[in-house]
C-alpha cells in the first residue's frame, strides 16, 4: 500500500529533480499591477507573459532548463513560484492598488536565494538567475534597503537584476535601484520585450552554467 502512495505520475517537463537533473535557469517576473496599469497596459502585458511561455515551450532544453515565477505588486502578491516552462502556467492578472517595488524586490530576491539552496539540496547544477521588474511608476514604500540587496547581490554575482520602465516610471528611482542601465518600454510592446527576454533565456539554458554569455541587444522594443 505504501508504494502506492509514494507512486506519483510524472508529468512531462517534471519540476522534480530526481526526474528532471537538468542544471535549472530561474527567472522572476516582478510585475507592477497598481491601478495605473489597468486598461490596455495590463492586456498587453498579460498577453507578453503569454508569450514568453509560447516561445520557451518551443525549445525542447528552454522547457527542461528555465524555471519561472511571478510575484505581483501591489499588494506583493507571489502568484506562481518557480515551475518548469511545461508547468508554468500564465494568470490572468488584474490591477491592484498601490506599488510597493521595495517590498516585491526584496521577495523577488528572497525567493531566488531559497531556490537555489533547494538546487544545491537537491544536486543540481544551476544559472545566475534572473530577476525582471516591470513597473509604470514610483514606489509607494521604502526602497533603499531593496536597493542595495540589489546592489549586494549583483556585486556577489547572486542575480542579474532589469529594470524595465513602462510609460509613467520614474526612470530616476530604477536608475537608483538596478545597476544595470534601466530600459524604457517603447509604448506597450510588452510582447516584444518577451520574444526578447525568451531568446535570452533560451542563449542562456543552451550554454554550460557559469558560461559568460553576451546578451542579444535589446532592439525594437526600447527607448534610447
Amino acid at each position: 500500500m505504501d508504494e502506492y502512495i509514494s507512486f506519483e505520475q510524472i508529468p512531462f517537463g517534471s519540476d522534480n529533480f530526481a526526474d528532471n537533473p537538468e542544471p535549472r535557469c530561474p527567472c522572476v517576473l516582478l510585475l507592477d499591477t497598481s491601478g495605473s496599469m489597468g486598461g490596455m497596459p495590463l492586456m498587453q502585458l498579460n498577453e507578453g507573459v503569454r508569450t514568453f511561455k509560447e516561445e520557451l515551450m518551443q525549445d525542447s532544453l528552454a522547457t527542461k532548463r528555465v524555471e519561472v515565477a511571478v510575484v505581483t505588486f501591489g499588494p506583493v502578491n507571489v502568484v506562481s513560484d518557480f515551475h518548469t516552462v511545461p508547468n508554468f502556467h500564465p494568470q490572468e492578472l488584474e490591477t491592484t492598488g498601490d506599488t510597493p517595488m521595495g517590498a516585491a524586490i526584496r521577495t523577488g530576491i528572497d525567493m531566488v536565494t531559497k531556490r537555489k539552496k533547494e538546487y544545491k539540496d537537491g544536486g543540481v547544477a544551476y544559472y545566475k538567475p534572473w530577476i525582471i521588474l516591470i513597473t509604470d511608476g514610483a514606489p509607494t514604500d521604502e526602497w533603499m534597503e531593496a536597493a542595495e540587496m540589489v546592489k549586494q547581490g549583483e556585486a556577489k554575482k547572486s542575480f542579474a537584476f532589469f529594470a524595465i520602465g513602462v510609460e509613467g516610471a520614474s526612470m530616476e528611482i530604477l536608475r537608483q535601484i538596478s545597476v544595470r542601465q534601466p530600459l524604457k518600454l517603447k509604448g506597450l510592446m510588452f510582447r516584444e520585450f518577451f520574444i526578447w527576454l525568451s531568446a535570452s533565456m533560451k542563449m542562456v539554458s543552451a550554454k554550460n552554467p557559469g558560461t559568460t554569455i553576451n546578451l542579444l541587444p535589446p532592439s525594437g522594443w526600447t527607448e534610447l
